[in-house]
Parts: C-alpha cells; structure tokens; sequence
C-alpha cells in the first residue's frame, strides 16, 4: 500500500499531510547542524592535576554562531571547543542559551587567558577574551571553581599544538 493511499484511508487532510512531511524535512535537515561535528578529548593541567573533557569542536561559522543555543543542559565534564584561528579578540554572547556557562578563552599557545565564570542565560551582555586568544572552551557554570581551573593553565588539545 502506497503513501497516498494510506492518507487517503486516514481522511487525513491534504494540507495537513503536506504541513507534517515539510516539519519532518525541516527536523531532519536543522537539528544535525544543531550540534558541532567531531567530539574530542581535551586536557587541561591544573594545580590539582589534570582533568579530561570530552568537547564537541565548533570550527564552521555556523557552528561558531549556534555554539550551545537552545540547549538545555551540558553534563558535567562536556563542553564545546570553538576554533577562532588565527588569534584574535574574541567576543562571544548567551543570546538563545539557556543553561549557565564558564568560558574559558584560550591563548595560540595553549595557555588560558581569561575565564568568565557563570555566564548569564540569554543574556546578549558582549563576554570579551580581554587580549587575543585562538579558543574558546564553554563548559557548565562552576566547572573552573570545581576543577581549580585558573588563568595560566595548560590546555592540551590539537587546536593547540602539541603539549
């Protein structure tokens, strides 16, 4: 039995059929580009030792600009790496994010510039790197306190050459 003829056994009105598959093109089409590409790990090396992020890589400018809008959590020791290169001011925002961050902006050399701390949701408030910085690490609000994560510390990740 063919598609059109299971609509037409259903009454289900021919706008509504079209209004349903359209939606479900849509879904299909928008929510993989919802969520960065690649997952990779991420080190950084504190005082109190090394920690491992598993980190979604934001590269494409599309991927730059959703970064972790709409979502409505980020579990503890996730995040999302945005690639800025080559080094620069960087100036991000919380417009459409719902959930707390800690940004963590990250020199060429892998060292952390700066860290803002429990970032305000949907909050169009411009969150600046305050000196130039080729990454940007957006982790769940409390992760730098709860890490020891300081500015100065070490990332260990590709993005940032080698260790």
């Amino acid at each position: 039995m063919n598609f059109a003829v299971v609509v037409a056994r259903l009454r289900i009105p021919v706008p509504l059929v079209i209004s349903l598959v359209f939606a479900v093109l849509i879904a299909l089409c928008v929510a993989p580009a919802a969520r960065a590409a690649s997952v990779q790990p991420l080190e950084i090396a504190t005082k109190s030792g090394v920690h491992v992020f598993s980190v979604e890589m934001a590269t494409t400018e599309e991927e730059k600009q959703t970064g972790l809008m709409y979502r409505k959590e980020l579990p503890d020791g996730k995040g999302m790496l945005f690639d800025f290169s080559p080094e620069q001011q960087i100036s991000m925002w919380m417009k459409n994010t719902y959930i707390p961050l800690d940004m963590i902006f990250i020199r060429a050399d892998g060292r952390i510039l700066r860290i803002a701390e429990n970032t305000e949701p949907l909050s169009t408030r411009i969150i600046s790197s305050g000196g130039l910085a080729r990454g940007v690490l957006e982790v769940i609000a409390g992760t730098a306190q709860k890490y020891g994560i300081q500015p100065g510390d070490r990332v260990a990740h590709p993005l940032f050459g080698k260790r």
